[in-house]
């Protein structure tokens, strides 16, 4: 018999893959939309709800779902104002739990939610982050994450619903906006970077390994009631993956040798600290539990996934590797 999966999510950054990979898998695929909008070929089925949050309806939408990928939220902005982040609980959090409690109700197995490692923190430091760690969010985004998990978690312990966490890093694909973006600008520019001395450490993961993750995690039976971290499985510094990105795209990059401590100094002085701060800082997560515990590995390396997405990014710009 053919599952049928909400997707919540179904048209942002991390939909389209994802409802891509769920009916290449068998699953009859339905987006939940907050406005009428075209969405992913894949997708076979559409409800409007509305906006996401404490008093969204979600009756229609879940009448006879096996299954819920909760991929929407409202995405963490660069400096956003501190007097958004009431916006950001009544979404992430409020609304998690208002649907975690209406797929209850109407009988659904399991809810993926896709999370994130800012639950965990910012600077994971010469260490890494592991699922069972003490949340420490620091920004209004990380701190909605959190609530929005441990509302999931209390609606399925007095509840039949099954819940599954996967904590995200960096993701990354067609489609990557903010950092990632700027620095496959740079590097198409052939910019110098003052990052040669930086010696970091992040944990990405590729729209694909990220989508593909999410479809396992419906169905293993290890996956319920477990939070699970998520990478491509390799881990590099800035100055690598900008040297990855340019041999991706036939460039040539001059990586100039400036002092961790100046860089700091200066994007404090240029208003562009939190900017700096990760170019330069470390986060990185420890996925062996899920690789050990659900059977999981990524389905592209660092390598195939960089180079994808190199290549979607000279489409848009209309120009080739060279």
């Amino acid at each position: 018999m053919i599952k049928r999966v909400l997707v919540t999510g179904a048209t942002g950054f991390v939909g389209g893959t994802l409802c891509g990979q769920l009916a290449e898998a068998g699953f009859t695929v339905r987006a939940a939309l907050r406005t009428e909008k075209n969405t992913p070929k894949a997708v076979s089925e559409r409800v409007v709800v509305g906006d996401i949050g404490s008093r969204t309806d979600w009756q229609s939408a879940l009448e006879g779902v096996d299954f819920v990928v909760h991929a929407a939220a409202r995405a963490h902005v660069l400096n956003d104002s501190p007097a958004n982040a009431n916006l950001y609980m009544e979404s992430n959090a409020h609304g998690t739990v208002r649907l975690a409690d209406a797929a209850a109700a109407a009988g659904v197995q399991r809810l993926v939610f896709l999370s994130s490692v800012k639950v965990n923190g910012e600077d994971s430091g010469d260490g890494v982050y592991r699922p069972d760690d003490r949340p420490q969010p620091l920004d209004a985004y990380g701190r909605s994450k959190a609530k929005a998990e441990e509302g999931l978690r209390e609606v399925c312990a007095r509840t039949r619903l099954q819940g599954a966490i996967i904590r995200s890093p960096l993701v990354y694909g067609p489609g990557v906006r903010a950092n990632f973006l700027r620095l496959l600008q740079w590097v198409d520019k052939r910019r110098p970077l003052p990052i040669g001395s930086v010696r970091n450490r992040r944990s990405m993961v590729s729209v694909w390994n990220l989508s593909h993750l999410l479809t396992h995690a419906l169905s293993h039976p290890a996956a319920a009631d477990g939070v699970w971290m998520v990478s491509d499985g390799q881990d590099v510094s800035t100055p690598e993956l900008v040297r990855r990105l340019a041999d991706a795209m036939g460039r040539r990059m001059t990586l100039l040798p400036v002092p961790v401590a100046l860089l700091r100094i200066a994007g404090t002085l240029l208003g562009k600290g939190a900017e700096v701060k990760r170019l330069c800082g470390s986060l990185a997560v420890d996925a062996s539990a899920t690789r050990n515990q659900l059977g999981w590995t990524p389905a592209l390396s660092l390598e195939e996934g960089l180079q994808r997405t190199v290549q979607w990014y000279l489409a848009e710009q209309g120009v080739h590797a060279g």
